[in-house]
């Protein structure tokens, strides 16, 4: 069972000698419950994995791990652009995967690049995964007709105002605003 912290100004709380306790700002969280969300549906995909026998297989392996599978070998800089990763971000998944037995890697067209391509571990589960995929694909188009704003059109609304005013610009604007922040 998880317990929040004491709030502000109780008396469990505590108190500093400098004054009181200052207010706990992650007490608000607008996009907890989004995170939260995602990854309550991520568990649930790997509980399929999981049902199917296939372990070691994390979600977000997935989309990758297809990509390799249609397009063959790529460089992590391309895998990265496929999936609109960084490079780091990628580099990193890169290492999970090879780890848990699902790529591997090996010298590119120069020293300097990496060529990842899927193990026989992978070759052997990619079509199961392209079916979960597209069974995914449609389960969250069946939850979206099921409530009167999709999480789709949300993106798209935010992605098009972020457009007119960049998320830096909105944050940079509030800190300007805020006295501790100066």
């Amino acid at each position: 069972m998880t317990t929040e912290p004491p709030a502000a100004g109780s008396p469990a709380a505590g108190s500093s000698a400098a004054g009181p306790p200052a207010a706990d700002p992650t007490r608000q969280n607008l996009w907890r419950p989004l995170r939260l969300l995602q990854s309550s549906m991520d568990a649930d995909i790997a509980r399929i994995y999981r049902e199917q026998r296939i372990e070691g297989l994390k979600p977000t392996f997935v989309m990758e791990l297809l990509r390799l599978h249609v397009h063959g070998p790529m460089t992590i800089a391309e895998l990265a652009e496929s999936a609109q990763h960084t490079h780091s971000a990628l580099s990193q998944k890169v290492t999970a995967m090879r780890a848990a037995g699902w790529v591997r890697t090996m010298v590119g067209d120069d020293a300097r690049t990496r060529k990842v391509t899927l193990t026989r571990k992978a070759e052997r589960v990619v079509g199961r995964l392209a079916a979960e995929w597209r069974a995914t694909e449609a389960a969250l188009a069946e939850l979206e007709a099921e409530i009167p704003y999709p999480l789709s059109q949300v993106v798209s609304d935010i992605e098009r105002a972020l457009e007119r005013r960049s998320f830096h610009d909105r944050i940079a604007a509030k800190l300007a605003e805020d006295p501790a922040w100066g």
